[in-house]
């Protein structure tokens, strides 16, 4: 059984846009003919793929599985096309980069692609993944880079997962006994979330020391002695270390990592930056991420 790919991009557009109407002027299709579409994925598949709550879509269980799905196909199926043909890189792009994951290298990704591709005019901003993903959710950006939380998953087209280490500044003395003083983002943050869990699951105390936005005021006191983080290997420095079960710290929570973007609002200069974020992020792993085969499917 082969599953069409207008079915998948009709069954994305609508789960993306909220609504059979909205797709079919995005897909020029006729509300009616959007509807057949639908029941006819369902059929293939043999499992209902959308609830009506009211006016409210939702993806059921196995329409969050299949969306996942879905944007992989057809995000390949786009990279191929785009092979093949003229590619028409302009208009504006608004990208999310998260402030606490390896920022300053996908800067140079994005900072390259519009030196390449001078007709493209990208709008850049930097925050939390909390934050970002409330942008693509409302409109605000096109393209996220961000940490994956468990209840934002939605418009999320690859994944990758890496194990955050503890990290202490390179001279700074560890007394396992004492209250242990964190240095971190903000609370929705998901790094502070694993920090805290890992903390308490182990009956350690600890205080937040000092709480920074971004990574280089999150780095900096960590350098100074202020307190230990959670980081990525991405974002150590050369001045600090990494502590493990031995220094009396147990092993975090893994973090995933991935690219959103919603595909109806998505153009062909924004798919192009996508193909190139994935690309370098995947040669850039070097071992430290394993990509998830299954980027919405619930992991204990």
């Amino acid at each position: 059984m082969n599953l069409p790919t207008d079915l998948l991009r009709s069954f994305i557009t609508v789960a993306d846009l909220g609504g059979y109407t909205r797709a079919g002027e995005v897909l020029n299709r006729s509300q009616p003919a959007v509807s057949l579409q639908m029941r006819r994925l369902e059929e293939l598949v043999d499992a209902q793929l959308i609830t009506h709550n009211g006016r409210q879509l939702n993806l059921t269980e196995a329409g969050e599985i299949l969306s996942a799905y879905a944007r992989q196909i057809l995000h390949l199926n786009d990279g191929a096309i785009a092979h093949f043909r003229p590619i028409d890189v302009s208009g504006t792009i608004k990208i999310g980069l998260p402030t606490d994951y390896a920022v300053a290298y996908l800067q140079e990704v994005v900072a390259k692609f519009a030196l390449e591709h001078p007709d493209a005019k990208l709008e850049i901003y930097c925050d939390i993944s909390a934050n970002l993903l409330n942008g693509l959710h409302g409109n605000q950006i096109d393209l996220a880079v961000a940490l994956v939380a468990e209840d934002k998953r939605q418009y999320l087209v690859r994944v990758w997962e890496e194990r955050p280490v503890w990290a202490v500044g390179k001279n700074s003395n560890v007394d396992k006994e004492v209250m242990v003083p964190l240095v971190s983002h903000f609370e929705n943050c998901e790094y502070r979330k694993r920090m805290t869990a890992a903390l308490k699951n182990h009956d350690k105390q600890w205080r937040h020391a000092y709480t920074s936005p971004d990574i280089s005021g999150v780095q900096d006191a960590v350098e100074m002695g202020l307190g230990l983080t959670a980081l990525t290997r991405a974002t150590l420095t050369n001045n600090m270390r990494v502590l493990d079960e031995t220094d009396g710290f147990p092993e975090l929570e893994k973090l995933r990592i991935g690219l959103f973007y919603k595909l109806p609002r998505m153009p062909e200069a924004g798919r192009e930056l996508a193909n190139l974020l994935i690309g370098n992020i995947d040669r850039a792993t070097d071992g430290h991420f394993k990509r998830s085969a299954h980027p919405q499917q619930k992991h204990s």
